[in-house]
């Protein structure tokens, strides 16, 4: 117990500083500190430490959830150092096929280059191709996306997905849909752990509530989207889905902003146990 009010004292000298940071801790302060903590019981040690900012507490989830991706992501072996990706070659007869056939998709080229050179190059390799070497002329091929949204201005909502880890470093997935032209926020949806089809549909569901579905449903290219149960569960309830332009978020751009407020004000805020 002296122990414990020795340490608990201490800290508040440390808090009553003239500081408006947070403090600095001396080696005198560390060394009293260290000498209080052998006396305690380890029960009663973190009602002891109350030297603590909000602050500290999500750095340090953060530097855990970024640990828990490298170790869940990153390549188990080391590659050697060397040229990576494709030969300037292939670059440039994708570039000019897509200049040449503007309404050719990235599996069609890839189709016609192996068809054509006898190279096999997948379809990611060719969209990841032309979004760094093609661009496209303005004005050349059909109204813009912003003509476009504003012919559907009424029955347009734009939805997207996000991944947040909670305390307990607990996947959670979020669905946020949102009406387009007014910027009213329909609702959230949330699942926990694994996606799956029937998870993403219950999602929409929960997301959506009693509300009047709208003709167009705007999304990204997100794989997650591909699921049979998805795209199912939009022609039952007759709603299109339009897909945004790859790598452009200036084409979903109400959403994504509305995403980045959620991560920086409320997620920062209010990180919850799980």
């Amino acid at each position: 117990m002296v122990a414990e009010s020795v340490l608990v004292r201490h800290q508040l000298l440390v808090l009553n500083r003239g500081r408006k940071r947070a403090p600095n801790l001396r080696p005198a302060d560390r060394i009293i500190a260290s000498l209080c903590t052998l006396f305690i019981r380890p029960s009663r040690l973190l009602r002891a430490a109350i030297v603590r900012r909000p602050a500290t507490l999500l750095y340090f989830h953060k530097v855990l959830k970024k640990r828990k991706y490298r170790l869940l992501f990153s390549p188990k072996l080391r590659r050697r150092p060397g040229p990576r990706g494709p030969d300037r070659e292939l670059i440039d007869a994708v570039v000019e096929m897509k200049r040449r056939n503007p309404n050719w998709g990235c599996p069609r080229i890839a189709q016609q280059i192996a068809l054509a050179f006898g190279v096999e190059i997948d379809k990611d390799v060719v969209r990841r191709i032309l979004s760094v070497h093609y661009r496209p002329d303005l004005g050349s091929h059909g109204p813009s996306w912003l003509t476009f949204l504003g012919h559907i201005k009424d029955s347009l909502w734009s939805c997207d997905l996000f991944r947040c880890e909670s305390a307990t470093l607990r996947t959670h997935w979020v669905m946020v849909v949102m009406d387009q032209f007014t910027r009213r926020i329909i609702g959230f949806g949330v699942h926990r752990d694994s996606m799956d089809g029937v998870a993403l549909c219950r999602m929409f569901q929960r997301a959506v509530g009693t509300r009047s579905l709208p003709k167009y449903l705007s999304s990204d290219h997100d794989p997650l989207y591909r699921f049979h149960q998805w795209q199912a569960n939009l022609r039952v309830l007759g709603v299109t889905e339009t897909k945004t332009v790859p790598y452009v978020p200036l084409s979903h751009p109400f959403v994504e902003r509305l995403i980045g407020t959620v991560r920086r004000v409320v997620l920062q805020t209010s990180v919850g146990p799980g």
